[in-house]
């Protein structure tokens, strides 16, 4: 082993990584056709492994181990051991990734489940450290109709735009449900994608070998992975994106095709055309039509011929062309148009579904019940977190009533809890100890209120979203 290599503190490395990172994205800004031969070395230099490190030590499924038992979090001083041996196999082309390790998860809203692939703490490191190098290069590719899995972006951003494009003349919407995206992705499509920008083959055939690794099922059994890109996986949504962006390059042709003014899609509406505007977050998208609902519907089997190469199909059940006064789910959100109250003006809105308030109800029942928590402390503690983020996720929307009617169900969930578990006391006893105000409260722990939330709308920021890299020279670390 090579003891002789300086390994960064986590600081210095950050930086040096955002230096590497902006020349590679500028590289490829500047030349669209550009093929990157020599990254490998970038994969392996003690400062991306570190970068690479922290990020995996540091998110949740640091309590999660892969088939090896080992769990990130219980791996200490890793520039000491861990660190140095992963990059000795590497540079010498020992490194094999291992087999996921299968956890079968409910489906959000649903009651399926959908597979979850939980690496080693090796792979994850090196799958870190691929993102690191091969996200600022493909970033400079991907259109700016996408949203999911990116940097600066969230699904906000997805539905500020869906609410943009709906309330101006895109009435008709196509409803695109891929299906099983994650398992079905064809490896060779998927891989003739990237080699169109990396030339070097020692980083191809790790991304290969990745795909390739198989996955041991809860039951036991070794399965090869012919196809798809297992979730879980660090470099899994951006090799994803990589595949899914054949739909963006599709309809950023077609609107460029449609004319670079308004005047001209006005015009070439007039002629009887149509045009057409992709928004996507990650396998959900939505084509939002400035048309007829025969345009709207010729797209389905377009979308379908686009996909085909990449071994993806749309779902027959769930693809769906509805109006905008229909009304259409997506990302949780509920967008319809509907007359404003007091006035004949129609307008669109946008406010949390039946689906995700039926998600957060459930949530709020699980976490409500008898013998769930041995405190009212205790289930506050569990209860306040899952409230607060469901509410600043619905907050940037129509949410003021299904905030108000949240509140009164959970502060009658837990008086409900409160009551059965102190069945022989006192209600005035109750009140005094556990409802100050009226609020349930203990260990200087209250209960959150939803309904005191404050909404808005979101910013539209269209296409003026930055990459992390958008400046050429990174400031030096004070």
């Amino acid at each position: 082993m090579n003891t002789d290599v300086l390994w960064p503190e986590l600081d210095e490395a950050e930086w040096q990584v955002l230096r590497i990172q902006t020349k590679l994205h500028q590289w490829a800004t500047d030349d669209p056709g550009r093929r990157f031969d020599d990254l490998f070395n970038l994969v392996t230099d003690p400062a991306v492994l570190v970068v690479a490190w922290a990020r995996v030590r540091g998110n949740r499924g640091k309590r999660s181990a892969g088939v090896d038992r080992v769990k990130p979090e219980s791996i200490f001083a890793a520039a000491e051991w861990f660190l140095p041996a992963l990059r000795e196999d590497l540079k010498a082309r020992l490194f094999t990734p291992m087999p996921v390790r299968e956890r079968m998860i409910p489906k959000p809203g649903s009651t399926k489940r959908r597979r979850l692939g939980i690496p080693t703490a090796r792979d994850r490191t090196v799958q870190a450290a691929l993102k690191l190098v091969l996200e600022p290069i493909f970033e400079a590719d991907f259109k700016p109709c996408s949203y999911g899995f990116r940097p600066r972006r969230r699904a906000h951003d997805a539905i500020a735009e869906t609410h943009q494009f709906a309330s101006r003349s895109y009435e008709w919407v196509l409803e695109g449900d891929i299906e099983a995206c994650f398992d079905m992705i064809d490896h060779t499509a998927l891989m003739d994608r990237v080699r169109r920008r990396v030339g070097d083959k020692r980083v191809v055939g790790l991304v290969k070998a990745f795909l390739r690794s198989g996955i041991l099922g809860e039951d036991g059994q070794l399965r090869n992975t012919t196809t798809g890109t297992p979730q879980g996986g660090i470099l899994s949504p951006l090799l994803a994106n990589v595949a899914l962006s054949v739909l963006d390059e599709h309809f950023a042709e077609a609107w460029q095709a449609a004319g670079a003014t308004s005047y001209q899609r006005f015009k070439r509406r007039q002629q009887g055309h149509a045009t057409y505007r992709l928004v996507r977050y990650a396998d959900d998208f939505v084509v939002m039509v400035a048309g007829t609902k025969a345009h709207a519907a010729d797209l389905r089997e377009e979308v379908a011929a686009v996909l085909a190469p990449m071994g993806l199909r749309l779902s027959e059940a769930k693809t769906k062309v509805c109006h905008i006064d229909e009304g259409f789910d997506f990302l949780g959100f509920r967008i319809q148009r509907r007359r404003k109250r007091g006035t004949a003006k129609r307008v669109v809105y946008t406010y949390p579904s039946k689906k995700a308030l039926a998600s957060i109800v459930d949530r709020v029942r699980a976490l409500t019940r008898r013998s769930s928590h041995p405190t009212l402390a205790a289930l506050l503690r569990q209860l306040n977190p899952v409230l607060r983020g469901w509410c600043a996720y619905f907050r940037y929307g129509v949410s003021k009533a299904t905030f108000g009617y949240l509140d009164q169900y959970t502060w009658h969930r837990v008086v409900r809890w409160i009551r059965k578990r102190h069945n022989r006391t006192k209600w005035a006893v109750l009140l005094r100890r556990y409802l100050p105000g009226w609020r349930p409260t203990e260990d200087d722990v209250t209960l959150f209120q939803p309904q005191t939330v404050t909404v808005s709308r979101y910013r539209y920021r269209a296409n003026n979203i930055a990459t992390p890299w958008a400046s050429r020279t990174p400031a030096p670390i004070a």
